[in-house]
């Protein structure tokens, strides 16, 4: 298979936003879709959106099955679909990866033929104009498409896999499983939880001083709109890393609030200076090399 061939076919399990949103990606570049989801009236929504087809028991095997489900459920959905013969290369769309390829191995996955993957975008609670999860073809278009193949994966497998990042408009990006975990913890997961509890003082807010935070402050909590059960799952199956960087975080907060309870003469120094390193961080991620999207946000979980 070339790279302009190895992909024709495909079959999405999970049709969330993400998994919509590669449908409908892989449908607009030539690519036959059909679409699986435990909810048969989820995937024939997504069949009406132009995203393919329901799939059929006369579907024959595909090029490609994407399995886009909660991390926790990845393993299952994708042991179900190789024993069925559903395709020839698989991969998913999970948020974490470390737990998820070490399970794939321990249950006796076919692993030749799966290349662990996720997309980097914005989160199935990225609101449209009615406030509704909106799936889009562009959704990865320019954004980082995580890939952690194991030492054993064949060419073959990657090629198939590679043209599905490059059909989605996304950014191929090679890392082993524990490393990406770690990576998202920094950049997603710790900042989405950070996101939810600041966003929870105003859960029972009156509408005046809601409209007070303005835009500024709708934006900072954006991840915490996340479905709090996709949201639960991601965050189980990366606990570790994620533990770790919430006991720094808050260990600044309750260093903050020393501060201000103590109040010392020397409070405003003191907080200057645990501000600067927030100054310091702040322009490292403005001056990073970055492919974002108005729908970046975290976690990426359940599709």
């Amino acid at each position: 298979m070339t790279a302009t061939t190895a992909l024709r076919t495909a079959v999405v399990i999970g049709c969330g936003t993400t998994g919509t949103s590669i449908a409908l990606a892989l449908t607009g570049s030539g690519v036959e879709v059909t679409l699986l989801d435990q909810d048969p009236l989820v995937a024939a929504g997504a069949a009406a959106l132009g995203a393919g087809s329901p799939w059929t028991q006369a579907t024959p095997p595909a090029d490609l099955v994407v399995v886009a489900t909660p991390p926790s459920a990845v393993v299952d959905v994708l042991q179900a679909a190789q024993l069925r013969g559903l395709g020839n290369v698989y991969t998913d769309t999970a948020g974490t990866k470390d737990i998820v390829t070490a399970e794939a191995e321990l249950r006796g996955c076919d692993l030749k033929g799966y290349v662990p993957g996720h997309p980097l975008a914005g989160p199935d609670a990225d609101p449209g104009p009615a406030g509704e999860a909106v799936a889009r073809a562009g959704r990865f278009a320019g954004r980082p498409w995580i890939l952690c193949p194991y030492d054993t994966t064949p060419g073959w497998a990657l090629d198939v896999v590679d043209e599905l990042v490059r059909r989605c408009g996304a950014v191929r990006q090679d890392m082993a499983p524990e490393a990406h975990d770690e990576a998202l913890a920094a950049v997603s997961h710790a900042p989405y939880l950070v996101q939810a509890a600041l966003a929870a003082e105003f859960a029972g807010a009156e509408a005046g001083l809601a409209r007070l935070g303005g835009p500024e402050l709708i934006t900072a909590v954006r991840a915490a709109g996340t479905d709090p059960v996709v949201g639960g799952d991601v965050l189980t199956q990366n606990a570790g890393p994620v533990a770790d960087i919430l006991d720094r975080i808050a260990e600044r907060i309750a260093g903050a609030a020393r501060i201000l309870r103590e109040g010392a003469d020397t409070a405003p120094v003191e907080l200057a200076l645990l501000l600067e390193p927030g100054v310091r961080g702040r322009r490292a991620l403005a001056g990073a090399p970055q492919h974002r999207t108005g729908e970046d946000a975290p976690p990426s979980g359940r599709t």
